[in-house]
């Protein structure tokens, strides 16, 4: 059994960057383009309203509010309703999704009320279907006094409650808690749960999981960084067992000589042994002694050469596992990167626009810090020489203004003097021009 996600968030002012999103005028990366023509707006807008934007700002003008909105006074309240991937795609299966948004919005209109739910989207073309609903927190309950208020003396009569906005009381705690209670008792239907009560966990920012991201993303290259610094140690082993088996080789020849010198002793013995039984004398004694001698240091060459196989095969094997688990490791923690990355890019287009930009600010010629202040639409002063990968040549920049400039798609722009890098270039090069105006360009 999955569980039922009811997730709110405040959004101040029109909001219009969200509706954006949600209305699809900007095509997000984790969405599949094919698929959202089955996208579907759950709510009618009012005659003259539309779009999500044009909705909100409907419903404060005609509420009937008396008082003026803040400017930092929260508008609107975002609202994703879904649940479990798996169940959410066995609802769709079985047909009853239709069912389920039409839950959905009668849920909606009964716990804010029909007239502050301004819109509902559902959306398909990402991976679990979901519905973005928008809530305007108009409560007509009376506003809380403050402690002075409250000991003042009264001078007037008290006023009947009139609208009024007030999204923190919409949003508070006794609220939140009530919304995730009658919310999964409605989707008990669809075999969908509540979450634990009372659990630490929280939920975190779009920015703070950013930053997360990237911190994994740098323990992951440290450990990178640990790998092949264990992997030029697995070298250094190697080189030492073949530097052994160099030894080994030694050894063997030199057994080989004693074994021949073995030998010529045992011959020469039975030589004098032939001798002593004709003639006896203490010169066969000695040299059976030396034999036996030789016999002995042969034997303890031969063990030396066994434990030294032994040796050898051990450290043969042990090698072999650390390679094998530094390998498997190693790739492991590459795909686990790049699985994030992967992530990352899905996620956060202008996390792969930002590192273009990046590479493209480096490979022309900008220090690190001054592509970073480039990065955050910072704009430098710049002189000296910079760098066309197109033209593959320099081009001498006399206290230039550069700058990276975002456009209405987020997509990212090198400029100079306010002029786009690629057209500098040109400028500079002098394409078509003749030699004598291409003076003062470094080839």
């Amino acid at each position: 059994m999955g569980y039922a996600v009811l997730h709110l968030e405040k959004a101040k002012g029109a909001d219009s960057g969200m509706s954006a999103h949600i209305e699809r005028t900007i095509q997000p990366k984790n969405a599949d383009p094919t698929r959202t023509h089955q996208n579907r707006e759950l709510i009618q807008f009012p005659d003259g309203v539309c779009n999500r934007t044009a909705a909100i700002q409907h419903r404060l003008d005609t509420a009937g509010l008396r008082r003026k909105i803040g400017k930092n006074q929260v508008q609107a309240i975002r609202i994703v309703l879904t649940g479990t991937h798996v169940d959410m795609d066995q609802i769709e299966q079985t047909g009853r999704l239709d069912e389920w948004c039409k839950d959905n919005i009668d849920w909606l209109r009964k716990t804010y009320g029909a007239d502050n739910v301004v819109s509902a989207v559902l959306h398909m073309d990402e991976e679990t279907p979901h519905i973005h609903a928008t809530i305007i927190p108009i409560v007509q309950t009376e506003r809380k006094k403050q402690k002075k208020e409250q000991t003042a003396k009264k001078r007037y009569r008290t006023k009947a409650p009139a609208p009024r906005l007030c999204a923190d009381e919409v949003m508070s705690r006794a609220n939140l808690i009530r919304y995730q209670d009658t919310y999964a008792d409605k989707m008990a239907a669809y075999g969908l749960q509540r979450g634990i009560k009372g659990s630490e966990a929280q939920h975190i920012s779009t920015h703070e999981y950013y930053r997360s991201l990237i911190a994994q993303g740098e323990d992951l290259q440290a450990n990178i960084t640990q790998l092949l610094t264990k992997e030029a140690e697995a070298r250094e082993v190697i080189a030492e067992a073949e530097q052994a088996k160099k030894d080994l080789a030694r050894i063997k020849a030199e057994a080989k000589t004693e074994e021949l010198k073995n030998s010529a002793t045992k011959t020469a013995t039975s030589v004098f042994n032939g001798v002593n039984s004709l003639l006896g004398g203490n010169k066969v004694n000695r040299l059976e002694k030396e034999n036996a001698q030789l016999h002995r240091e042969v034997d303890d060459l031969n063990e030396r050469i066994d434990r030294l196989h032994s040796d050898m095969q051990k450290l043969k094997d042990n090698h072999a596992r650390e390679l094998n688990r530094t390998n498997e490791q190693h790739q492991q923690e590459v795909s686990n990167l790049k699985r994030l990355l992967d992530k990352a890019y899905k996620w956060f287009p202008s996390f792969k626009r930002f590192l273009n930009m990046e590479r493209e600010c480096l490979e022309c010629g900008f220090n690190i810090e001054q592509t970073d202040k480039l990065l955050y639409g910072q704009r430098i002063n710049y002189s000296g020489w910079l760098h066309s990968n197109e033209y593959r040549r320099n081009a001498l920049a006399d206290n230039v203004a550069a700058q990276v400039i975002m456009d209405e798609k987020r997509n990212l722009f090198l400029h100079i003097n306010q002029t786009p890098v690629a057209q500098w270039f040109h400028e500079q090069f002098g394409i078509g021009q003749s030699e004598s105006q291409r003076r003062g360009i470094r080839r």
